[in-house]
């Protein structure tokens, strides 16, 4: 064999190894620390993930476990939770503050382990502690198990399309600002895709996110929504995308100009290169219901290249979108996925023997009198609840106080039906609606307890959509309306053949939506309005399953290294 063609299956063979071990690692190590980007031309120092913005891709398959070795080298206390990842048995690592573990302080390390079960497709991972995850955040790629396909031809390659929103001011000044004022946070001054916010912001063209097709090709996009507090529309000029997958589980194929996607959501999205060379914009801007809710109005764009010989236009088009309160082309595309029955996990409980009936509402509470201005209507404070009991985040992780019986830190009886029945979409509601209690209520579950839950929005302050978020657990959902849920009439419409499994759902502006799921992963595990600015009001509540009677079933002791308080 010649020198020559030797050395060059030794690369070919150190480039496998490459390629491999970028999909198959079982370790990833995660060090926070404040690096300086530069954004609409001006630059700020920003928390990241080993100074990337977004973070670093995990990439898994099906079923397999692995291990993230976070170091907080940042000036601030954090954790990281694993968007979509079901832990099983294994609430010890998912990570929301206080929840299930104390933050990660600074010069601290805190080893956590991911156990990926039914998961397949694109989830996420952010900081769960504050507004951190305002730049800390990353995708996750779960490959189908080894000689599985897709359900859907081979796309020629992946791309990671991540939203965000970016302040110029410091996250944590904005955070502090409205948690301390009562008012409503500084909305962002724009949006981003993959960390960048487009040619149509000052200073911004250079450095546009673009990939390149090639006509006749298939892309798949993988796609994130990890802003802040914006539901967003987003299309590419000329070309239809079809939803394959959503939130970690594969969907019947949905073909769509457009797609609507909240914070939380992830989707898989394929993309057909079947247009005439050139330029094309693919752009992003918000769905917005609430009425008189300040929101960012402006429009993110990454370009679309065409391979070739060609001449492209001086400026691509950008792709018509629906208008930013266009309720009704939101509730369209969202009532409109499916779930694939076949990879389903279980399919759709029916015998229900727990069921829920929770109001989201965005509240208000009385200004403290400690000679401070409060900025919320009428000089009070915002709030947001959930059966009109807004949360109440202890300085004790929740998950410790289980585990170990400690008194004090939370209390069960978390209603399971709204304690005042009127009119929740109401015009003019009583003004003596808009105070909720204060408390740490949590949901006790039996082991393999079969739970329905409708959340129903109120036109309590405001009416606005709510992307409500699960840990641990995927489930079904059933149905959705506008209006009031009517026990006695909507269920005979649920969808209980092929409804979506998700673990972030979107429920609609003066409307509801129904879930379903089985209560088999024991632990303590958060439930909230992925909405930042509402889940800072207390729109959340915690769901404490009980340990089943089988070893499998019980929940294991904590790992030796959990953060301390």
């Amino acid at each position: 064999m010649s020198f020559g063609k030797k050395l060059f299956l030794q690369i070919l063979w150190w480039f496998s190894l490459i390629g491999l071990s970028s999909q198959r690692r079982s370790h990833y190590s995660f060090v926070v620390r404040e690096a300086n980007y530069t954004r609409l031309g001006s630059t700020k120092s920003i928390l990241t993930v080993n100074g990337n913005f977004p973070g670093p891709t995990i990439k898994v398959h099906r079923g397999e476990t692995i291990f993230v070795n976070v170091y907080n080298k940042g000036n601030y206390n954090i954790t990281l939770h694993w968007h979509g990842v079901k832990q099983p048995r294994n609430p010890w690592t998912d990570g929301p503050a206080y929840i299930t573990q104390c933050p990660i302080q600074p010069g601290r390390r805190f080893r956590q382990k991911l156990i990926f079960s039914t998961e397949e497709g694109t989830i996420w991972w952010h900081a769960h502690s504050d507004w951190s995850r305002a730049t800390i955040h990353g995708a996750i790629f779960v490959y189908p198990t080894k000689n599985t396909p897709y359900p859907f031809p081979k796309p020629h390659a992946e791309i990671p399309i991540i939203f965000g929103e970016w302040w110029k001011s410091d996250i944590n000044e904005v955070f502090t600002q409205f948690i301390e004022s009562g008012g409503g946070p500084n909305i962002s001054d724009a949006l981003t895709i993959n960390g960048q916010p487009g040619d149509l912001y000052p200073c911004s063209m250079a450095e546009t996110f673009e990939f390149h097709v090639e006509q006749g090709r298939t892309y798949l996009l993988r796609v994130v929504n990890a802003a802040m507090n914006l539901i967003l529309f987003f299309s590419v000029s000329k070309h239809n995308l079809t939803v394959v997958g959503a939130d970690g589980m594969l969907t019947k194929p949905l073909a769509r100009e457009y797609i609507c996607i909240s914070p939380g959501q992830t989707m898989d999205v394929l993309l057909h290169a079947n247009q005439e060379p050139n330029h094309y914009y693919l752009a992003a801007r918000a769905y917005s219901s609430g009425v008189g809710v300040a929101f960012d109005n402006t429009t993110t764009t990454a370009r679309v290249k065409y391979s070739g010989n060609y001449t492209p236009r001086s400026s691509p088009s950008l792709p018509n979108l629906p208008n930013f309160n266009d309720t009704r082309a939101a509730l369209d595309f969202i009532t409109s996925l499916r779930g694939l029955s076949e990879r389903y996990p279980r399919q759709v409980p029916t015998n229900i023997t727990t069921q829920i009936v929770t109001t989201i509402s965005v509240n208000t509470l009385p200004c403290p009198n400690n000679g401070r201005t409060c900025q919320g209507p009428n000089g009070t404070i915002f709030a947001a609840s959930m059966n009109n009991i807004s949360f109440d985040t202890p300085n004790v992780d929740i998950l410790k106080a289980y585990y170990y019986h400690i008194n004090g830190v939370y209390k069960p009886g978390f209603p399971r039906f709204p304690p005042f029945i009127f009119n929740f979409t109401g015009d003019f509601l009583p003004v003596t609606l808009n105070i909720p209690k204060q408390g740490t209520r949590v949901n006790v579950l039996n082991y393999g307890a079969t739970v329905e839950i409708v959340f129903q929005g109120t036109n309590v302050v405001a009416g606005i959509d709510h992307p409500m978020h699960l840990h641990g657990f995927s489930f079904h959902v059933v149905g959705y309306g506008l209006g009031n849920f009517n026990q006695s009439k909507d269920p005979l419409n649920f969808n209980l053949v092929d409804p979506p499994y998700l673990n972030t759902v979107i429920v609609p502006v003066n409307g509801w939506a129904a879930i379903r799921f089985v209560a088999t992963n024991p632990g303590v595990w958060f439930m909230h309005c992925h909405l930042e600015r509402h889940q800072a009001w207390g729109m959340e509540t915690v769901f404490i399953v009980k340990n089943g009677k089988a070893s499998n079933e019980t929940l294991p002791p904590p790992p030796p290294d959990m953060p301390s308080c």
